[in-house]
């Protein structure tokens, strides 16, 4: 990789530069390799998390990092990926809206020799060097199987889905499928997508409390719609079972205040750490994993 030779005297002199029209955040080092990190939307707080490790393991390593948010919008994350290579970016991070949609820009990068690292959702093609992301078909196992332990092995549940295509979504539901199908007395009632948003949680679990007024648990696939649905419960005046995924802040606060029952904590920031810690070693020629698994947990009261 170019600049390789500077490596031992790139200067730990940064500065950030915010550009808020365009959502374009960059950490600027001298002499530094240049890696773009695309994220899907940084109007959520795990993949803000997500950026500030990135960012924060980029200073550390001497890396200029310059961060392009999607808005969780496929046409304009392509539109970021072009805009970052004709900023002559040496690597790609990106974390995908969708998982087939991304391909188009993974494939673009490919076309100018530039590797490619996907973080938290996969791409489903084109050339990616390495895949940091938690398991997520382990962690909604880790739900479901908390959800029937509960439930004594009994009961309806529903599932809040999240952004159709994403990888996380597919990944989270199957684990959480393969955990209650293996309990013959709880029914799974209703899986809709509320598209990892808070606002459309709160929308969607009031329309399935109206369908389903004798659902048990709710296993919203993040954080965010989680606590959508926890309102939606609360104005109903329902005490029911309530499981998260990601263990943000507001999400573990609502565990430990008794407004959630669980969240599957990933590590955000150590994802994004993860990611550039790996981009570094791409760029000095060295060998790495394909897949790059970060611990997860399950957190309750």
């Amino acid at each position: 990789m170019k600049k390789q030779l500077a490596t031992s005297i790139k200067t730990a002199i940064a500065t950030t530069v915010v550009t808020a029209g365009l959502g374009l955040v960059t950490t600027q080092s001298a002499m530094a390799d240049k890696i773009a990190l695309v994220v899907s939307t940084l109007n959520n707080p795990f993949f803000v998390s997500l950026q500030q490790g990135a960012k924060d393991k980029a200073e550390e390593l001497g890396h200029e990092l310059i961060v392009l948010d999607s808005g969780d919008d496929a046409a304009r994350e392509l539109s970021n990926v072009e805009d970052a290579l004709s900023r002559g970016v040496d690597l790609l991070l990106i974390n995908p809206t969708d998982s087939d949609a991304v391909v188009s820009s993974v494939r673009t990068a490919n076309g100018r020799d530039v590797p490619v690292i996907t973080l938290d959702r996969s791409a489903n093609g084109g050339k990616v060097a390495a895949h940091v992301a938690s398991d997520n078909v382990a962690g909604g196992e880790l739900a479901g199987n908390f959800v029937a332990d509960k439930l004594g092995g009994k009961g309806q549940v529903v599932q809040l889905e999240g952004v159709a295509g994403a990888s996380a979504t597919r990944d989270r539901g199957e684990g959480f499928l393969k955990a209650i199908g293996s309990k013959p007395d709880i029914s799974l009632v209703a899986s809709q997508p509320a598209n990892f948003n808070r606002t459309q949680g709160l929308n969607v679990m009031e329309n399935l409390l109206q369908a389903h007024p004798g659902v048990n648990a709710v296993f919203a696939q993040n954080d965010e719609m989680a606590l959508g649905a926890q309102r939606a419960l609360q104005a109903a005046n329902k005490d029911i079972l309530l499981v998260g995924f990601d263990g943000t802040d507001e999400g573990i606060k609502a565990v430990q205040a008794g407004k959630m029952d669980a969240t599957v904590a990933q590590q955000p920031a150590l994802i994004g750490s993860l990611g550039v810690e790996v981009a570094d070693k791409l760029l000095k020629g060295e060998a790495v994993e394909k897949t790059i698994a970060v611990p997860l947990k399950l957190i309750t009261q």
